[in-house]
């Protein structure tokens, strides 16, 4: 994705996974990075939409340990994912039915993945602090998934 209107993090993420197809490969250094680059956070990565199941599957990630499976429509990512859009919540304790995988966890912004109209799943990252995610991050995180979707087949 040759853009000059890239941030940053999605610069490197579209070198990082330059030629590189593999799903998890990519998912993994994509929350990696992520984790690197943003400050303030607990938990960064992914969760896999199961058609078998249709629920979400965890995916790759950097963190604490975290909530396996969830349903669709169920807390803040399976929400966004069911309504395939941003989900960026100030304050997770007042999101109605929030699955709380870490209790130290304050903020959280849910990006949806889909290629070609197919739902993959979602970029999910938490934070302790309350409000900690911007319009900024949004968008950039928006671009994020984008530039990922590129290169996953």
């Amino acid at each position: 994705m040759a853009d000059t209107k890239l941030s940053l993090i999605n610069k490197q993420l579209d070198a990082l996974l330059f030629e590189e197809k593999n799903l998890v490969a990519n998912l993994a250094n994509a929350s990696a990075l992520i984790n690197d680059m943003y400050t303030d956070l607990n938990w960064a990565g992914f969760y896999l939409y199961n058609e078998e199941t249709d629920e979400l599957d965890l995916g790759p990630f950097q963190g604490k340990v975290a909530c396996m499976h969830i349903k669709v429509g169920s807390g803040v990512v399976g929400t966004a994912f069911k309504d395939q859009t941003v989900h960026r919540v100030a304050n997770v304790h007042e999101f109605p039915g929030h699955i709380a995988c870490d209790s130290a966890s304050n903020s959280e912004i849910v990006v949806p993945i889909t290629k070609n109209g197919k739902k993959i799943g979602v970029l999910d990252i938490d934070s302790p602090s309350l409000d900690r995610f911007t319009v900024e991050n949004e968008q950039e995180l928006k671009q994020f998934a984008e530039v990922l979707v590129e290169h996953i087949d």
